[in-house]
């Protein structure tokens, strides 16, 4: 065995395990640990942003794409003469002519099946264009992907 000098230890010895390394002590297992490590927030704030952007555009266009089927069986309750008691074409019947922002009365026509069938359909596909642009802007402003 070759003879060491006193400063250093040879490797491997008890010595050098309890030495400790830089921002670390032996009780740690002197381990070194980087910056990065240490500077690594406990939340990804950037995932957590791109969940709620993601989650928020998705609510949009579910909203739109409801109120679009709304109008549009309230169209067809209309068209094939639903039974008005009827506790569901009664509740589509209330609320579609609140969707139509306006479109309810755009055209008039003779009969009442085609201003119907005109009028919420306009109704029905502005309410799913504006939900997918709604949406896809949510996604721009908000630095996500589509």
């Amino acid at each position: 065995m070759a003879e060491h000098p006193k400063d250093d230890p040879p490797e491997g010895s008890d010595e050098t395990r309890a030495m400790p390394q830089a921002g670390g002590s032996p009780e740690q297992g002197a381990q070194p640990r980087s910056r990065a490590a240490r500077r690594k927030p406990a939340v990804d704030w950037r995932a957590v942003k791109d969940q709620f952007v993601g989650v928020l555009a998705g609510l949009v266009r579910w909203v739109g794409l409801v109120f679009a089927v709304l109008l549009v069986l309230h169209i067809v309750f209309t068209v094939a003469d639903a039974n008005p008691d009827n506790t569901i074409v009664d509740f589509v019947t209330g609320i579609a002519p609140s969707l139509t922002l306006g479109f309810e009365e755009m055209f008039t026509f003779d009969e009442r099946n085609t201003e119907v069938l005109v009028n919420f359909g306009i109704a029905a596909v502005f309410w799913l264009i504006i939900s997918s642009v709604g949406s896809n802007l949510i996604r721009r402003l908000g630095g996500t992907s589509m």
